[in-house]
């Protein structure tokens, strides 16, 4: 989802890992799912994608019924 919108508003992986201070290689990784970043770090790449953090906690009602 992350790369999704960065991609969307024009933002490359360096831009989004400095507006965030966040490592470039570690924004590659929670990209790519490789990393599980904590809620602060999302937190951090919420306001340096300009996205709410409810966005990154929404998830598709049909997978989540039991």
């Amino acid at each position: 989802m992350i790369k999704q919108i960065r991609n969307e508003k024009g933002i490359s992986q360096e831009t989004l890992a400095m507006d965030s201070h966040l490592n470039r290689a570690y924004v590659g990784y929670i990209e790519r799912g490789e990393r599980h970043p904590s809620v602060e770090t999302i937190y951090k790449i919420s306001l340096a994608l300009k996205t709410p953090l409810y966005y990154f906690f929404k998830f598709n009602d049909e997978k989540d019924k039991y």
